[in-house]
């Protein structure tokens, strides 16, 4: 048999280049991204209130709700980026 050495692709002669910012458009997967990352941000904030409600301890209760405040904040800024990108229309399927 006359098997020849299967050719490697060799990469080291190719820089990838980096993003200094993300694009200006959205596709639909990016889209599904930041829904499932506003769905997690907002049922960690959810489950914080619940549980600094119910928690005894002072400083564990503070702890709980500085979390809660964290997620509620990210939550933010993602509500803020889409408003961004859907008031400018840059969203591409």
């Amino acid at each position: 048999m006359n098997e020849q050495p299967m050719q490697k692709s060799n990469m080291s002669g190719q820089q990838a280049q980096t993003m200094p910012e993300p694009p200006a458009i959205m596709t639909g997967k990016d889209l599904n991204y930041m829904n499932d990352m506003l769905a997690w941000n907002l049922n960690a904030m959810k489950k914080a209130h619940f549980f600094a409600r119910h928690c005894q301890d002072a400083d564990i209760k503070q702890a709980i709700e500085d979390a809660g405040h964290m997620h509620q904040h990210h939550y933010e800024q993602l509500l803020t980026h889409l408003h961004g990108h859907t008031q400018d229309g840059q969203y591409h399927q």
